[in-house]
């Protein structure tokens, strides 16, 4: 699936995947970048606490947002998929300046918002300028292709990953979250194995890739992205390997980055902070 067209003229806004577990209170870094980007007092901030089965999810970031000192910070309380037509969300999600996915389940944001009017209206307000950002499940719905599951460990192999259809407000990467506290480089590895057409975002804890227009990333919090890059790719033996097997993938590189260091999707070029 690809990114929503943008009208002319139209600057698209960034995609924020963060890796989960973001500080919320004492120094919470992300948040208050995600808060300025989106017009810091004057933000208007719509909560998608579809993924997580806690009542009290939404509530909690509207908090958060508002000691972060934004105009208004609403949660859409979307827990089937008739609430996802609701009029009134719609109207809600049209006002909004920032949209913040929660985390949780990932498997129930593509089940209860794949295709309906609230999906799209994401989609779209995105491509008009509006910025969106995920932590955890929020995180992984982001791109056209959604890890859903998969094996813990460093290696790759013919059962380490599954997916669904994520939400499409990035086509270029694969991301993967909570990386390196649940060991996730084998999953994130049999991802790429599949389709080089994808570099691979495995994002720490605390930790968020702030996506601009232009589709480079800058490293924000207080842990590391590991970034996948196929571009070198020769081999991939995934078509080939019986179920479980181990796979050999020749050519791939590897960059850690750390907060301040960037990445260019679609040139595939990795740089140093500054």
């Amino acid at each position: 699936m690809c990114p929503a067209k943008t009208t002319d003229g139209q600057q698209r806004g960034f995609v924020i995947p963060i890796g989960g577990a973001e500080e919320r209170v004492n120094d919470p870094i992300i948040l208050k970048r995600f808060v300025e980007l989106c017009g810091g007092e004057n933000a208007y901030i719509v909560i998608i606490p579809t993924a997580s089965q806690l009542d009290d999810t939404g509530s909690n970031y509207e908090t958060v947002f508002h000691e972060l000192g934004v105009k208004k910070a609403v949660s859409l309380p979307i827990n089937d998929r008739e609430q996802a037509n609701s009029d009134d969300y719609l109207a809600e999600l049209k006002n909004a300046t920032g949209i913040f996915i929660t985390g949780g389940n990932q498997l129930r944001l593509s089940t209860i918002l794949g295709g309906t009017p609230v999906a799209q209206s994401i989609r779209k307000l995105n491509a008009a300028g509006v910025h969106v950002a995920g932590t955890s499940a929020g995180a992984a719905i982001m791109p056209g292709h959604m890890i859903a599951g998969g094996r813990t460990g460093a290696l790759p192999n013919e059962e380490g990953v599954t997916f669904a259809p994520g939400m499409g407000l990035i086509n270029k990467v694969i991301i993967d979250q909570h990386f390196s506290q649940r060991n996730r480089l084998g999953r994130l590895l049999s991802a790429i194995s599949y389709n080089p057409f994808a570099s691979g975002l495995g994002i720490c804890e605390n930790t968020a890739a702030f996506i601009d227009p232009s589709g480079t990333l800058e490293v924000v919090g207080h842990g590391s992205i590991t970034v996948v890059d196929p571009s070198d790719l020769t081999h991939s033996s995934m078509a080939d390997a019986n179920r479980g097997e181990a796979i050999t993938l020749i050519g791939l590189k590897l960059h850690v980055l750390s907060p301040g260091a960037t990445y260019c999707i679609n040139e595939r070029i990795a740089k140093p902070a500054r």
